[in-house]
């Protein structure tokens, strides 16, 4: 299967950042893409009141937009993430897998909120957004017919390996990343924990993020990559809006988890305490 991981410099300006990432998407379908992935909220950055402010329903324009993509490139496409407005005043961070038919296969709240006071990437995400509590899992259908269960993530999550292990144990094969991850923390972070991700669930791990400066504050680090279960970088794209593609190949994915069965030798019942506060 071809996937590919698309790379933008998301604004305030929803129109603008939708045609952007169209021509951004075709561009990765044209190169044989069957799975596309955006990165967070790219259809709309901002502060948390301009968010709050852009916050849509399910059947809004980021979700319509993405499934007209979908149907006119006959690709499966994870629409990165938009603020959700999922009523009594609650929004989230929320990912969509579409379908090539147009329909939405899978939603994903995000769980894990960038609240953080790093310098260079002072963020309060709560501001915007609540929490999601639920682990999303969903499959696609690839052109032969073969089912392939990949899960969902959203950038922050991606410090969390409670989650990436709860997404491999449900059968996940592969898992998608979609962030606007900060330069501040990225030079040291990003590549290590997408890699270390990939190994230790031996999945692999589609990274899509945004680049370059996305506001007077927030500089995203961009390196939007694609990762094998052996923890290979199979493609990258350091700077600038664009995209990267890969082949993923399954076959050596299993063969990996034969010799190396490291999902096999888990001893649950000594992990004891990790739902400890």
């Amino acid at each position: 299967m071809r996937v590919a991981a698309v790379q933008c410099t998301a604004s305030v300006d929803r129109s603008r950042n939708l045609a952007a990432a169209a021509e951004l998407v075709a561009g990765a379908a044209g190169d044989g893409a069957e799975l596309v992935v955006l990165p967070e909220l790219f259809s709309l950055y901002g502060n948390a009141p301009t968010l709050r402010a852009g916050a849509e329903l399910m059947d809004g324009p980021t979700v319509q937009w993405a499934s007209e993509v979908a149907v006119r490139h006959r690709i499966w496409l994870v629409a990165g993430s938009f603020v959700e407005e999922a009523g009594r005043h609650h929004n989230h961070n929320t990912s969509v897998l579409v379908g090539p038919d147009g329909t939405v296969g899978a939603r994903y709240r995000k769980v894990h909120l960038f609240d953080v006071d790093v310098p260079g990437a002072v963020t309060r995400e709560s501001d915007a957004v609540a929490p999601g509590d639920a682990v999303v899992s969903a499959t696609v259908t690839l052109d032969d017919g073969r089912p392939l269960p990949i899960g969902l993530t959203i950038c922050y999550d991606l410090r969390f390996p409670e989650l990436y292990r709860l997404l491999s144990l449900a059968g996940a094969l592969v898992i998608v990343v979609p962030s606007a991850f900060a330069a501040a923390t990225g030079r040291a972070h990003w590549e290590v924990l997408l890699r270390a991700r990939a190994i230790e669930n031996q999945v692999f791990v589609i990274a899509a993020d945004q680049v370059g400066s996305l506001s007077a504050s927030f500089t995203a680090h961009g390196h939007s990559m694609i990762v094998d279960p052996w923890g290979t970088v199979l493609a990258e794209r350091p700077e600038g809006p664009g995209h990267v593609v890969a082949d993923l190949d399954l076959a050596a994915q299993q063969e990996i988890r034969s010799l190396l069965p490291s999902l096999a030798h888990r001893q649950p019942a000594t992990y004891k305490g990790l739902d400890r506060s």
